[in-house]
């Protein structure tokens, strides 16, 4: 989950070879979406900035699915605030690895649902967050793998006790926690043996993780398809970030648009945010193509939105920010990944231009 050094050469060559071949990206259409009807999913740092998403813009999201992650905010140190910039973020690196992913900070009390509650609850209060109300509503899937070492099932326990501590009901949560997984997106038939972590972090455990999220967030779903319709969109991501400065974003993502939702059917939006090393620089549209979002989207006017991050000298891995690398705003609404990823959910939701 967390970065290992690579020579820079490496990341010439990986986005050299990823492009080859692809035409220009395309503009990431208007499909008049239902906003408020959006949900997140993510794996690894991508279950962070799920997270983190959800609150930021709790009004607009009705749900989120947590593989692999701990509670919202769990990396922030308590001095952060104190030390501005590049010391903050390596403070809260600090934390996130022996706190967030290893519970080796448990002795200390980290992390601590009930304090980090208290810490949203603020953030909600000074308007840098959506109102917790707002999140009190969402449905909540959580998952850890019984063989993952990469962030312990004890961390995404801690993520459970954190939703109960602000409020969602009991029966609006569900917490898997009985398969024999390792780090990785779970699927029927795709990925490697189920207990392995690794690259592209798909695995098979006969188990569909995608339908059984969507299922649980949205309630009853037709059949996932058998073969998808759709379209696979390579869209221009630098429109979205052109104004935001260090914000680890790439220059294209990807969504999967059904055909009905090119038409008149009202569609909604789930995104889904890949983990560290699995965007496209690492495993090409692995995660896009295999977890198995594009067959339930197909039969269910779904939207999936698979926005990208970029790996950098200082986030080799390509992780979702979720330590405070792009700026201390990095669990608000002025965050630039949140801010950049939102704004494409503007744009799916604007009005399709008349024909």
């Amino acid at each position: 989950m967390m970065p290992r050094l690579i020579p820079a050469a490496l990341f010439a060559v990986a986005a050299l070879l990823s492009g080859c071949g692809e035409q220009p990206a395309d503009t990431l259409p208007a499909l008049g979406a239902q906003r408020d009807a959006t949900s997140v999913s993510g794996i690894s740092s991508g279950a962070y900035m799920a997270g983190q998403f959800q609150f930021a813009h709790g009004q607009d999201v009705i749900g989120a699915g947590i593989i692999a992650g701990g509670p919202y905010g769990c990396s922030q140190s308590v001095f952060a605030d104190l030390i501005p910039g590049p010391g903050m973020a390596l403070l809260n690196l600090n934390k996130a690895i022996n706190g967030c992913m290893l519970n080796a900070l448990q002795a200390f009390g980290v992390p601590d649902p009930e304090l980090l509650a208290q810490r949203a609850e603020r953030l909600a209060e000074k308007g840098r967050i959506d109102p917790i109300s707002a999140t009190q509503s969402d449905r909540i899937y959580l998952f850890s793998g019984k063989n993952d070492s990469t962030v312990v099932p004890a961390i995404v326990e801690a993520a459970n006790k954190f939703y109960a501590e602000i409020g969602v009901p009991k029966e609006q949560i569900e917490f898997v926690s009985d398969m024999p997984a390792g780090h990785a997106f779970v699927t029927v038939d795709r990925g490697a043996a189920c207990d392995y972590t690794g690259k592209p972090y798909i695995v098979d455990c006969d188990y569909d993780q995608a339908g059984a999220l969507l299922r649980h967030i949205y309630g009853a779903l037709n059949a996932p398809a058998a073969d998808i319709t759709g379209r696979f969109l390579l869209f221009d991501q630098e429109r979205f970030t052109d104004d935001l400065s260090n914000h680890g974003m790439d220059d294209e993502g990807l969504a999967y648009i059904p055909k009905s939702c090119e038409g008149d059917a009202a569609c909604r939006v789930h995104i889904a945010f890949h983990g560290c090393g699995q965007n496209r620089t690492f495993v090409g549209d692995t995660f896009a193509r295999d977890s198995g979002f594009a067959r339930w989207a197909d039969t269910n006017n779904l939207i999936i939105l698979f926005p990208q991050t970029s790996a950098s000298p200082l986030n080799p891995q390509g992780c979702w920010d979720w330590w405070g690398f792009t700026g201390s705003d990095y669990l608000t609404r002025d965050a630039p990944q949140i801010t950049a990823v939102h704004r494409m959910l503007e744009r799916l939701a604007s009005p399709q231009p008349s024909s």
